[in-house]
Formats: structure tokens, sequence, C-alpha cells
């Protein structure tokens, strides 16, 4: 069969990459490059991120104001509307030149589908690493999922390692209450990861949140878990008041404690798994944590 006769491929991810996000500014005479109405311009239909933070607008609306907009912003043409365009990337750049009251702004323009839109603009957004964790872990599974790839090729497309992207992921394993608090920026991606695997990932989060813990300590309250233990025949019944203070001071250290009254004292046992949960304890009862 000639190959003058053969369909070409559709556009994919990895080498495909550059014809969908320039590396640089194209040449005006290929008729990509130009400037057009501020007002010409909308949003388009596949912006990865949940929200905008207002004061980072403004931050680069005040840069815009006195360097200008020194990076193109990547459309394409609104399929409906001549002479609109829809952002694929760089929206905050968009509404940052409308805080700075630009008539005009500069554009790249390329004639995408929906299909590749999507991907343009989700990888435009990961390799700037503009998005939240859970932005991020959202845009590799629409990724995945849509061009079918795997993990290592994903990496590839956005210039990350394969175990970056994997371990990503695996937060959207997380309940809708922890993922919301990473998204709203309450929890760090550290924090959630620390949570994945939690018999309670949602009330550890809350405890989190309400004690102000750091990463370290977030670990150390995610992996204690009192095991239960065969009582010996003559060991004398809990009281309930025994096993709620324990409970009590494992949620306070985030490690598995035991306590053990012996006539009118006792004793605390504090278990710990390595070094670095010891660690955090120290810092904690130091109050250095």
């Amino acid at each position: 069969m000639s190959t003058s006769t053969r369909k070409p491929a559709p556009p994919r991810l990895g080498r495909g990459l550059s014809a969908l996000i320039p590396d640089g500014p194209a040449t005006a005479e290929a008729g990509a490059l130009r400037t057009v109405p501020i007002e010409t311009l909308e949003p388009g239909p596949f912006q990865p991120r949940g929200g905008m933070d207002r004061a980072s607008i403004e931050e680069l609306a005040a840069s815009i104001r006195e360097h200008g907009i020194l990076q193109p912003i990547l459309v394409r043409p609104r399929p409906d509307t001549p002479g609109a365009y829809q952002i694929i990337g760089g929206e905050r750049r968009w509404r940052a030149a409308q805080l700075a009251q630009l008539h005009e702004v500069p554009v790249v323009i390329r004639d995408l589908g929906d299909r590749e839109a999507m991907a343009a603009g989700l990888v435009e957004n990961l390799q700037r690493q503009d998005l939240n964790a859970m932005e991020e872990a959202d845009g590799y599974r629409r990724l995945l999922e849509e061009f079918g790839l795997t993990q290592e090729g994903l990496g590839q497309a956005v210039g990350k390692s394969r175990s970056h992207v994997a371990n990503t992921m695996r937060l959207l394993a997380l309940p809708n209450e922890v993922r919301d608090l990473v998204r709203q920026g309450i929890l760090s991606a550290g924090h959630a990861r620390a949570l994945l695997g939690a018999p309670d990932p949602g009330r550890l989060a809350a405890q989190v949140v309400a004690r102000g813990l750091n990463v370290r300590q977030t670990e150390a309250l995610a992996s204690s878990k009192p095991r239960a233990r065969a009582e010996a025949p003559d060991t004398p019944p809990r009281d309930t008041e025994t096993t709620a203070l324990e409970r009590e001071i494992t949620e306070r250290l985030g490690l598995a404690t035991s306590v053990k009254p012996r006539g009118r004292g006792g004793e605390v046992v504090i278990r710990y798994r390595d070094l670095d949960q010891l660690d955090g304890l120290v810092r904690l009862l130091t109050g250095h944590g």
C-alpha cells in the first residue's frame, strides 16, 4: 500500500506533545502567534483547577502591569463563534491581565479538538506545577483514561517520574472529606499520603487539622494501631475508664499506648515502630514538634 494514501495517526502524548504545547513562541509567519482583544477570550471547558487564589492573581496582575505578559496564552478557536477563542492554558494569566486592565493579550492559537485540547490544558498545567496535589491526581487520571497510557509514559509526557505519578494518583483513594482538605490547602500532599491506608482517614484528618500536626506526627498517628491481645485467664477485666484513657493518650501522641494499673500506681507503655516515631514523640513531649 502506498504511504500517500495512509491516514495520519491521531496525535498522542509524549513525542507528539510538542505539537500541542509549544516550548517557545510560535512564529508570526505561521499564523500561530498574535495579539487579540482580551474580551475575545473565555475559559475553556477543560480547566483542571478547582479554583484560583485571588491574592496570587492580584500579585500576577501587578507583575503584568510592570512587565507585561511574558508568555502567550494557549488558545483554540471557539467552534461556534468566529473571532472568539477558548483558553487551553493560561487562564490565570488572562484573569490577571483583566485586573491589570489590558486591552489586548498575546496568544498562541492551536486548532485542537476536544480530546487534544483537554490533553494540552492538563499537561500545560502539570508541567508548570500550577496545581495542588488533588488537581494533579485528577489530571493524571483523566489523561490515563483518555489516552490509555502507562504511568511511565504519562510521567515522560509531563516530565515526572513514574513513582511520582503513581504516588500522586494514590491520593484518589482517600475519602471525599480528606481530598477536599487538600484542595483547600488545609492539608498538604505529605499529610494526605500519611493518611493512606489508615483505618479511618477522615477521622484522623480532622485530628490533624484540629491539633495542627506536622507530616511526621501525622505519619505516627496513622501508623499507630493498637493490636488486640489475648488476655491471660487470671487478668482482671479492664474498666472502661482505663480503656478510654488509653484511647485518648493514643490519639494525642499518635502512638499505641497501654495503661496498666498496679495497686495505687501503675505504668504507661508507649510503643513506637522506628526511630522516626521515637523522635516525633520526643519532639512532641518537649514542645519542639
